[in-house]
């Protein structure tokens, strides 16, 4: 499932992939790879995204199931 929350975040702060990456110490590809959905990444490097969007772990990778509600 494509990560949208994460592009959005680093789009919010006019951040590149290269530079979230550069951020958190991964490369490019891994970002581009976490957005497309195409690799999980670790609780340590969800934490560093996190941190460097001034996001929560909730707010960038809690996935949501159809007919899900968040109570926020």
């Amino acid at each position: 499932m494509k990560n949208l929350k994460l592009k959005s975040a680093r789009a919010h702060f006019d951040m590149s992939q290269q530079d979230l990456a550069d951020a958190v110490g991964v490369s490019r590809q891994t970002i581009n790879a976490i957005e497309k959905g195409d690799y999980n990444p670790t609780i340590k490097l969800c934490i560093a995204i996190c941190k460097a969007l001034h996001k929560t772990l909730d707010e960038l990778f809690w996935e949501e199931t159809e007919g899900e509600e968040r109570n926020d």
